[in-house]
């Protein structure tokens, strides 16, 4: 993977204040490819190495989202395997499902990272204490951003989202030990 640059020491402030991760789906869950089956039916590709890092996040406690304009069978079932606390599919319009979501967690909105990808999720990522993009991330939402991952959409931006705050919290080793 190579070396990269550590985040800058505002990200990490930003980074340790976060219990609530919120995930777009398409171009940052996923790629951002879309494939219709003969019947109608819509593929997706999930990497495994953000699922095992929205597991590491559940297990020590912290709360996890995903708010997605689409509505796919697909998510449902790939959010359960992650262990996502609150999914809202099929918000067009995401602020009021960003604000249902701070009501369930009763958390404040600088206690939210927000990974988004688009302008859909520009008032998100406005609102939230740590705004992160993908590479792929349009400018505007580059713009809007505390951080940009070195890991791309669909293939490790969010188990990099994850670690990052994870090890800013102090609680990276927690996960570690599981492993040793």
């Amino acid at each position: 993977m190579g070396i990269h640059p550590a985040p800058s020491p505002e990200v990490v402030q930003r980074a340790s204040r976060v219990s609530v991760l919120l995930i777009d789906v398409d171009g940052v869950l996923t790629d951002g490819r879309i494939v219709y089956a003969d019947y109608g039916d819509e593929l997706k590709f999930f990497d495994v190495q953000d699922g095992a890092g929205l597991v590491f996040w559940n297990r020590v406690g912290l709360k996890s989202a995903v708010i997605t304009a689409r509505r796919s069978r697909l998510l449902k079932r790939r959010a359960k395997e992650m262990r996502i606390d609150f999914l809202a599919q099929g918000a067009l319009l995401k602020l009021p499902a960003y604000e249902r979501m701070l009501k369930r967690f009763r958390v404040k909105p600088e206690q939210v990272c927000a990974i988004g990808d688009d302008l859909m999720e520009l008032p998100l990522l406005h609102r939230c204490g740590l705004a992160v993009t993908v590479p792929s991330g349009v400018q505007e939402v580059k713009a809007a951003s505390h951080y940009v991952t070195q890991r791309p959409a669909g293939r490790g931006a969010v188990r990099e989202t994850v670690e990052l705050i994870l090890k800013a919290k102090g609680l990276w080793d927690q996960v570690l030990q599981r492993y040793q």
